[in-house]
């Protein structure tokens, strides 16, 4: 079933016309208040289950914020949803963990590419595909950091379906599987874990739509192994700012 009785899609709540080209996309339903505050006339259109939409303009063009709830199941059916009602391009904004030890809290990530440690991609695509954000919204992400003087780091994230096979990994049946994986993430220079978007890329590149991700990053566990200083941060505005700019970028 795609719709309901009304013709709007059967999760979103939303039909054709409801939302812009450019759509955020946040987690938490909680966001998209605050990120709707960033666009001129926001209207909320649609709130059903973890799907909560507002819809305005950012000098002068249409765009949306829906969020998407936590982990690449309810992230690949927003997308789906959206895209057939008329969003085409992006931006998942969120928190991660970071991995590489360079990467701090309160820094900003710009993810390049994703680890499929996650389920849902592989319902669309064989493991041997990549998960990869599209160049232009990535660029965009990018120049926007850096244009707003924040320290980003650009690169591959690990997406997980288990928040707590991240943090609690020798509780886990599969404790030595996880710690293995991780070790072999932290050589190869993954810089932070996420749950989204390696679903979202893999997604996108069946539909051919676009798609990058922005991070603000929470903490560090590895830096806090390594006796390290680790500042903690949980305010999402420098990822939120980050997106609203690379959308101004990225419709010149």
């Amino acid at each position: 079933m795609n719709y309901t009785s009304d013709g709007k899609q059967y999760h979103i709540g939303l039909k054709e016309g409801d939302v812009g080209k450019y759509v955020i996309l946040p987690g938490d339903p909680k966001r998209c208040e605050i990120i709707a505050q960033y666009f001129d006339d926001p209207v909320k259109i649609a709130d059903n289950r973890e799907y909560v939409t507002y819809t305005g303009f950012i000098d002068g063009e249409k765009v949306s914020v829906t969020s998407t709830g936590i982990g690449g199941p309810s992230a690949a059916i927003a997308l789906e949803e959206l895209t057939r009602v008329g969003a085409r391009t992006f931006i998942r904004v969120g928190t991660c963990g970071g991995i590489d030890v360079n990467v701090k809290g309160g820094d900003v990530v710009v993810a390049t590419g994703a680890i499929r440690a996650e389920g849902t991609s592989k319902e669309y695509a064989p493991i041997e595909f990549p998960a990869v954000a599209n160049l232009d919204v990535t660029n965009a992400l990018i120049n926007a950091a850096k244009k707003l003087g924040y320290n980003c780091h650009a690169g591959i994230v690990q997406c997980k379906d288990s928040f707590y096979g991240q943090h609690s990994p020798e509780t886990m049946p599969v404790s030595n599987e996880l710690l293995n994986k991780w070790e072999a993430w932290k050589r190869l220079g993954c810089l932070a874990s996420e749950m989204e978007s390696a679903a979202l890329f893999i997604v996108a590149s069946y539909l051919k739509v676009r798609v990058g991700s922005v991070f603000l990053v929470v903490a560090n566990q590895e830096r806090e192994k390594q006796g390290f200083d680790n500042p903690v941060e949980h305010d999402t505005q420098k990822a939120i700012k980050t997106a609203i700019e690379a959308i101004k970028i990225l419709k010149d």
